[in-house]
């Protein structure tokens, strides 16, 4: 069977990166909320990934395409300025270990400019992997994991079947940052529902805290339909929160997070507003501006639905 090139999905940050699929799908395709809870994971032969790489290399040195290769591939290429590469899909470094060493020195060695490889990855993924093999990738510019944590809930992770717990998240955060690269992380504003909305927002503070990320980002809950958790909405077992108890979420995670230094941002378009700041240093002028919102619950400040998504 073929291997299918995956839609681009991707991290905000990773914008002006050349996006590499070494997977489609992702291996922990049972999260409730997810789109990828559709998904089957495949993995992408490595001859066909160097070919890709041989293919961008022609066209970074000398304009030529080859015959054979998506469209897609030179569309991302006419942009890209050779710095960095973004490895797809769900969770790339499922790819098996020897093969993905093999891909990235590869890469390396077509293209010695760039600056950093970044990929998502599950906690179960960083736990598969020992120090030395993530400090191996490391030296192969590996430079940043995004990891889905969601809530720091055991509750509220069982039932999204996250496959992962509170504790396994902490301890892949910490293999991670003792390996040298950076960590980002995201968790999901409303994701307990209205019953589990303090214990989610209070235990999320709790992880957050003794993970210690580099960059940590807040979504808010977007249905997605036919995912297990729409049909549960659709049935009356999990009550959404308001826009206005998911900023009073975000207020509580950064009022009871403790970060060394710690990028936090709500940017993503799910939101219904967008704080960023570099904790600790920026914690209370962010915290002002969530009070003033909360205080005030003008729905006119906050982003309108049509204007929110994925």
């Amino acid at each position: 069977m073929s291997f299918a090139r995956p839609e681009i999905i991707r991290p905000p940050s990773e914008h002006a990166s050349y996006f590499l699929p070494l997977t489609s799908g992702c291996s922990n395709n049972t999260c409730s909320f997810c789109a990828y809870s559709f998904s089957k994971l495949g993995i992408r032969e490595l001859d066909e990934v160097k070919q890709e790489i041989d293919a961008m290399s022609l066209y970074a040195n000398q304009r030529m395409w080859v015959a054979g290769q998506p469209d897609i591939v030179y569309l991302i290429l006419r942009s890209w300025n050779g710095k960095k590469v973004f490895l797809q899909d769900g969770d790339a470094l499922v790819y098996p270990y020897p093969k993905l060493i093999e891909a990235l020195q590869y890469l390396n060695q077509k293209f010695p400019a760039i600056e950093r490889i970044a990929s998502y990855a599950t906690p179960r993924d960083i736990l598969r992997r020992s120090l030395k093999e993530l400090k191996t990738l490391k030296e192969q510019k590996l430079g940043i994991l995004y990891m889905g944590v969601e809530s720091g809930d055991d509750e509220v992770l069982q039932k999204i079947q996250k496959n992962a717990d509170h504790n396994q998240m902490v301890e892949a955060a910490k293999k991670v940052k003792e390996s040298g690269i950076l960590l980002s992380v995201t968790v999901i504003l409303g994701l307990g529902g209205v019953k589990g909305s303090e214990k989610h927002a209070l235990e999320t503070s709790r992880i957050l805290t003794e993970m210690d990320p580099d960059y940590a980002g807040a979504l808010t809950l977007t249905l997605i339909p036919e995912t297990g958790l729409h049909k549960e909405w659709k049935h009356g077992e999990f009550e959404m929160i308001t826009p206005f108890d998911s900023l009073w979420e975000l207020k509580t995670i950064i009022e009871n997070s403790t970060f060394s230094n710690c990028f936090f941002s709500s940017m993503h378009a799910s939101n219904y507003y967008a704080i960023r700041g570099t904790m600790p240093k920026d914690k209370d002028k962010v915290l002002k501006q969530l009070k003033a919102l909360l205080s005030r619950k003008d729905l006119d400040m906050l982003r309108p639905e049509f204007l929110r998504g994925l």
